[in-house]
């Protein structure tokens, strides 16, 4: 049985941060998280691009036009919705995590979600390098570990087509 795991690391990898700019504040502190953790995990500050947009709703926009360029190894996701007196919370939050699931699913791309859906700007504040650590700093690390494991299941199975090619010319 083979088992399979991936590791974060960033060398030779190229790779966008997707940061809104609404509850700025608090993203500005995911942003530097993320950063940080790209770059300790080795990826080199020329091969990482950070993308501004308005807000949550645009982040799969964007990361759409980011994957179509065929640029990126991965992308993390950034941004703070945070609960109001109306269901527009709602919809933002759920437009922006179907929107980036099915753009990392439609070009096999890791997309590290790091988009905090909050009742209240403590609890943000908490989870962008608070209490509760630096969300920024998980997507980035989840990002990574995706690319790798991919990588790692692209060559096993590439490695077994060729096993198999040698198996069927003996045969004969």
């Amino acid at each position: 049985m083979a088992e399979f795991a991936g590791v974060p690391i960033g060398t030779g990898r190229r790779v966008a941060v997707l940061v809104s700019r609404f509850n700025e504040a608090i993203t500005e502190r995911l942003e530097r998280g993320a950063t940080d953790a790209l770059l300790r995990a080795g990826v080199a500050e020329a091969d990482l691009d950070i993308i501004r947009v308005p807000g949550a709703w645009e982040l799969p926009t964007a990361a759409r036009a980011a994957l179509a360029t065929e640029r990126y190894d991965a992308l993390v996701a950034l941004g703070a919705v945070i609960r109001g007196e109306t269901p527009h919370f709602d919809y933002v939050a759920s437009a922006a995590a179907e929107g980036l699931a099915a753009a990392a699913a439609d070009y096999d791309v890791p997309i590290g979600f790091g988009v905090l859906t909050c009742d209240t700007v403590a609890q943000a504040e908490a989870r962008a390098g608070g209490t509760h650590g630096n969300k920024g700093v998980d997507a980035v690390l989840a990002a990574l570990e995706m690319v790798d494991l991919i990588a790692r299941l692209d060559v096993e199975t590439d490695d077994r087509r060729a096993s198999a090619r040698v198996s069927a010319t003996h045969r004969v």
